[in-house]
């Protein structure tokens, strides 16, 4: 039985690639077989057949059968699915473990000083980036958002106040009881965000979206390069720059000039 495109791309959205998706698939059609079988019936080169049906078992999928030749079985999606879950949740919680062993260690101590040495000789049109997908450009705006000691300046069109609102809300109220000031400049629209920025920042309004920019403490900018209204949230990009002469030069200028 050949998939559909529709459970390949659902196979695909939960980290099988192309080879692991169509094993996978073959396998579940045979139920038993051995690699040999399966990458003939998957059009797989059988030389990673063996290292496919080894990643699908160690993510819960399958299960290896001691026998020679090698055979492997499919288990039901049902329960291969919630293995695979189980075994992703105990994988993060093992490595979330380590990383906090290593936050509270000597080893940071050391990455931060490193770190320190080495923005002291960089100069300042190499620390820019390209962010690509929402998730990425909000992750980095938390990070930027979280270390803020001063001030956060932020334009930005109706949807990316809904965006910032149920992503980062929490954030900015906690540094502003930090004392860090956020001033806001968007379309307002009467709805939930808006009120409730207005308790946490100041907030003016515009008529005219004027992209989203947002700059913090006067070190950073980060400037969306697309319309998110336009394109899929894997698609929007952003351009972020550690800058004192850009914030200043540039956005606080332009940020001024529509606030007053």
């Amino acid at each position: 039985m050949v998939a559909s495109q529709e459970v390949l791309d659902a196979l695909k959205s939960i980290g099988l690639n192309l080879y692991e998706r169509k094993i996978y698939v073959a396998l579940l059609a045979k139920g038993v077989a051995t690699a040999g079988e399966l990458s003939q019936m998957a059009n797989v080169p059988r030389s990673r057949s063996y290292d496919i049906l080894e990643s699908l078992a160690e993510k819960g999928f399958i299960v290896i059968q001691p026998a020679k030749p090698l055979r492997y079985v499919a288990l039901d999606p049902m329960d291969a699915f919630e293995r695979t879950k189980e075994n992703l949740k105990k994988k993060y919680e093992e490595m979330a473990e380590r990383i906090d062993k290593v936050k509270s260690s000597e080893i940071m101590e050391e990455l931060v000083r490193i770190y320190k040495e080495g923005i002291n000789i960089v100069q300042p049109f190499e620390m820019t980036g390209m962010l690509k997908s929402k998730y990425s450009i909000n992750q980095h705006l938390s990070n930027l958002f979280k270390k803020a000691e001063n001030e956060i300046k932020i334009i930005t069109t109706s949807e990316g106040l809904n965006d910032l609102y149920s992503t980062h809300y929490n954030t900015l109220k906690r540094v502003v009881k930090k004392g860090v000031k956020i001033k806001i400049l968007a379309p307002f629209n009467n709805t939930k965000p808006t009120s409730a920025f207005s308790d946490i920042a100041e907030i003016r309004d515009i008529e005219k979206p004027l992209g989203r920019i947002v700059a913090v403490d006067d070190k950073h900018i980060v400037m969306a390069l697309t319309d998110e209204s336009k394109v899929h949230h894997t698609q929007d990009v952003a351009f972020w720059a550690q800058s004192e002469h850009v914030v200043k030069s540039v956005v606080e200028p332009l940020f001024y000039n529509f606030w007053k």
